[in-house]
């Protein structure tokens, strides 16, 4: 099952054509990834006090319904991972209705913040700190 948080639609989010800004789409989507770290144990200070962070490498995002000032939504997020540096996270921001705004496909991976560059396991790397590594698909 997905973890996912409660967001509402707020004014000064909006376009001219009165409805959801696309950028403020990612970050409903970032919001949702922190806090879904957070439940698990590995809050930005924690990630940071081990040398490491998250990185995104690729957005892909598609947009189905439009979201207007007060919609009241969900934004779901689960990691898969792959094997390697790098892992998904796929996304949705679904109305309280059940109809689908958005789905968000994200590549990422685990930065040594020192040597900047990826670690080799990110699973392992964010396992080794998590207090509940299974809300990380771990």
């Amino acid at each position: 099952m997905a973890f996912s948080v409660p967001v509402t639609v707020r004014g000064y989010e909006l376009d001219i054509n009165g409805h959801l800004n696309q950028a403020v789409y990612l970050q409903y989507a970032e919001h949702a990834r922190w806090e879904m770290l957070r439940a698990a144990g590995t809050p930005g200070e924690k990630l940071v006090a081990a040398g490491i962070g998250p990185v995104v490498l690729e957005n892909n995002i598609k947009y189905f319904r439009e979201l207007h000032l007060g919609d009241e939504v969900t934004v779901s997020c689960e990691f898969e991972w792959q094997g390697g540096k790098v892992f998904t996270m796929r996304q949705l921001i679904r109305k309280l209705d059940g109809t689908v705004s958005a789905e968000l496909t994200v590549i990422a991976g685990i930065m040594d913040l020192k040597a900047r560059k990826l670690v080799s396991d990110p699973g392992a790397a964010l396992r080794g700190l998590a207090e509940s590594p299974g809300t990380l698909g771990l």
